[in-house]
């Protein structure tokens, strides 16, 4: 894992107005509602005040974020815009016009950058699976061919392809690829050494989703947006474009699919969610920034649940407990449950010296593994080897996590007998996802079960090596 170097100063919560109960309360909602989070950071008043990991998360490691990488690709926008590379009027098939397919219809040929970074270009549904249908190797050709529903510019439909489009047209204008435009431009300056990409087949990073970043670092991000884009003494994205991809351009209506509630309909910026209270990167499984200006307070979480709780959560007690009363002694109270935040590890026992071997069975397509890949579970001294099919080789421990790469992506494990059943939980601990693994050793079969499936591939192998390289259905 890389060393952790501190992005953001340290403080308490009573130094900076913040009721340590009111965090509590907030983490006892979460609990309540059984909401798994992977970490959580609170900014006040540019003072990390509260922070906290569930292991076999922590600190170090980067998290995939999901679509709030499309916040990070408006900074890149932004960034183009500011140095007289890209305007809002631009059209794409100007932009890029070795990607127009001969019968672009007329709309397509109006398509800006402005109707990208709203996703008001007028499709009736996000295009991504259709393009890629219609275009196998050029998602830009495909994305323009998809058929329109609506007038350009008069509604807004959640749309993945319009990012990965606008990532392209960056690269474009620039001549530098999107991770490393945001590497010299805003992650090394801020002393951001550790973002990870995953990339569709060519090697290019997906714009819409795919950025893997420490909880730090997402909450920096916060942090630089609430700064009006100043770091230090640098200013690292223009005031204008932050003020302007920050604020609502068009109202939200409803996502297909979207469990999200009040906060899903607050409108859309340029790649940011508007909120109840001020605005959000916002990615599937529970990745979020929440920067709430008028309380100079940025929240960071990663997890595995959809988190209209986690917002909820965060209006309903983090913000009535500014500037209330506040105690030290809550305040450590609250700093050593923090520190004591952990997944759990898989109940049962370690019987000495028993193995077993067996075969997956696969119901469906969705499965991590493939019909049939066979299964070798081999103890040792604290706990286990599982070997999955040729490559695969998994450390898991017993009553707690043990980390392997078998591919070069950690997984963090743990496991143990159930009666005649060995189930273990392997955490692929970079990404929100992990895979419940249940070997019947009666019967000789396993079955393998992602917690929440990736929105990639359900491949394991995939998602164990580095960078992710796939296409995805949606993120």
């Amino acid at each position: 894992m890389p060393s952790r170097r501190a992005l953001l100063p340290r403080s308490t919560p009573a130094a900076t107005g913040v009721d340590s109960r009111a965090v509590a309360a907030m983490f006892d909602d979460l609990e309540a509602r059984d909401v798994e989070c992977h970490s959580l950071m609170v900014v006040r008043h540019g003072h990390v005040v509260a922070e906290g990991w569930w292991a076999p998360y922590s600190a170090d490691r980067p998290h995939l974020l999901y679509s709030a990488t499309k916040s990070f690709t408006s900074v890149a926008v932004g960034l183009a815009v500011a140095d007289g590379l890209l305007a809002l009027d631009d059209r794409v098939v100007d932009v890029l016009p070795d990607h127009v397919p001969h019968d672009v219809p007329d709309q397509g040929r109006r398509l800006t950058v402005h109707h990208l970074l709203s996703m008001t270009t007028g499709h009736a549904t996000d295009t991504l699976e259709d393009a890629w249908g219609l275009e196998p190797g050029d998602l830009v050709k495909g994305f323009l061919r998809v058929p329109f529903a609506a007038p350009e510019g008069t509604r807004h439909v959640y749309d993945n392809a319009t990012t990965f489009v606008l990532a392209r047209m960056v690269e474009r204008v620039t001549g530098r690829g999107l991770p490393e435009l945001l590497d010299e431009r805003l992650f090394r300056p801020m002393g951001i050494e550790h973002a990870e990409w995953d990339r569709v087949g060519s090697g290019a990073a997906f714009g819409f989703h795919g950025l893997h970043l420490t909880t730090e670092a997402l909450a920096a991000f916060g942090e630089l947006l609430l700064r009006g884009g100043r770091w230090g003494d640098q200013q690292l994205v223009p005031r204008e474009w932050v003020e302007l991809a920050t604020r609502q351009h068009v109202p939200t209506a409803h996502v297909e699919g979207s469990v999200e509630g009040a906060d899903a309909w607050c409108g859309y910026g340029y790649q940011f969610w508007m909120s109840r209270h001020g605005y959000r990167a916002h990615g599937a499984y529970g990745q979020r920034c929440v920067v709430v200006p008028s309380h100079d307070l940025v929240v960071a979480v990663t997890g595995a649940t959809e988190p209209q709780d986690v917002l909820d959560a965060i209006w309903e007690h983090l913000l009535p407990g500014l500037d209330g009363p506040t105690s030290a002694r809550d305040d450590e109270a609250l700093a050593d449950r923090m520190r004591r935040l952990s997944l759990p590890t898989v109940p049962g026992s370690a019987p000495a010296g028993r193995a077993v071997t067996a075969r997956v069975v696969a119901p469906d397509a969705d499965s991590p593994l493939a019909d049939g890949t066979s299964v070798v579970v081999h103890p040792t001294g604290d706990g286990w080897v599982v070997r999955l099919g040729p490559s695969i080789e998994v450390a898991v421990g017993h009553a707690a996590w043990r980390e392997s790469t078998p591919l070069g992506r950690p997984v963090v494990a743990s496991g143990a007998w159930q009666g005649d059943t060995f189930v273990a939980d392997l955490v692929v601990v970079t990404t929100p996802h992990r895979v419940r693994l249940v070997v019947d050793a009666g019967s000789g079969t396993a079955v393998a079960t992602w917690s929440t499936p990736p929105l990639t591939t359900p491949d394991l192998a995939l998602h164990l090596r580095s960078p992710l390289m796939t296409r995805p259905r949606h993120a």
